[in-house]
């Protein structure tokens, strides 16, 4: 099928990978022209814009920053082209957004899939996402033999906004966990512990979550680079979560500490690294430091 990616960062890079490896026929567009070029190395074309990406296009997906931007470049730039068109809308934002986003397309004359997926860019390269959707059952239909290339099983939660809330929901415990287990190894360090016997422990508890193991080697050795998702998309989803939970009445006062911990990631110099830096914000000294 015709495919239009809008949005070639990190996981939008990878899907367009796995599509063009499954024999699609793709069109791109970045709003940074030079990061669209491994992409075009691998058979994709280059769109100008984002309305002629979309102009022949079966699906027109987008894997974009956050909720202001999908909304400026669906609704303002593609905007008549979405006539026709059925939108897979990828990349993480807020329920409410999503539900705007959706009637947007909606009056334009286009239909609206919200398609969020856990994971990464290993994840996508190989076809093994966690995929959830939000949006009309037969839409989601259409778009299940696409999907099955991307997400082994596909999960169809409900209306638009179920798979958005669904996505920040997991997010949050992505930073939650990164951010316990990383003041627990502080700890144990200072301690004099040492940590293998400390995760043999852990390991054998109900405790355990294999997060940590998965990132334990970057926090030994302080190496957050090469992300396959970065601290700035933990700091911004984690936002997105607590005002989630704030317009559905939730207490979410437990998270003021964390979301305020990596706010300091810009100043700290983490936005670009692995989320998992923000274990050198726990240390002490990086997170009393006052942002500029």
């Amino acid at each position: 099928m015709t495919i239009a990616l809008l949005g070639t960062g990190l996981l939008g890079s990878a899907i367009a990978t796995r599509l063009l490896a499954c024999g699609h026929s793709l069109s791109v567009w970045n709003r940074h022209p030079e990061r669209a070029q491994p992409l075009l190395e691998l058979g994709a074309r280059q769109a100008p814009s984002p309305a002629a990406a979309a102009a022949e296009a079966d699906w027109l997906l987008t894997v974009l920053s956050d909720g202001p931007t999908t909304h400026a470049v669906l609704i303002d730039q593609v905007a008549e082209e979405l006539r026709g068109r059925r939108v897979l809308q990828i990349g993480t934002i807020g329920p409410a957004e999503s539900q705007s986003l959706s009637e947007a397309v909606t009056a334009l004359g286009g239909s609206y899939l919200e398609a969020p997926m856990l994971g990464s860019r290993p994840e996508a390269l190989d076809g093994t996402l966690q995929l959830m959707t939000g949006g009309p059952t037969e839409l989601m239909q259409e778009a299940l033999p696409l999907l099955q290339q991307l997400s082994r099983d596909p999960v169809h939660l409900g209306a638009v906004g179920s798979a958005m809330t669904a996505k920040l929901a997991l997010n949050q415990l992505i930073a939650s966990l990164t951010h316990a287990f990383s003041l627990s190894l502080h700890l144990v360090q200072q301690g004099g512990v040492e940590v293998e016997p400390f995760m043999a422990l852990l390991r054998n508890s109900a405790l355990y979550a294999p997060t940590f193991d998965k990132k334990l080697q970057r926090e030994l050795s302080g190496d957050y680079a090469n992300p396959n998702f970065p601290t700035a998309h933990l700091r911004k989803d984690l936002d997105l979560f607590i005002r989630a939970a704030q317009q559905a009445g939730l207490n979410s006062e437990g998270l003021s500490g964390l979301a305020a911990l990596l706010q300091r990631s810009s100043a700290a110099g983490l936005d670009g690294l692995d989320y998992c830096a923000l274990h050198q914000l726990t240390a002490g000294r990086t997170a009393a430091a006052t942002p500029d």
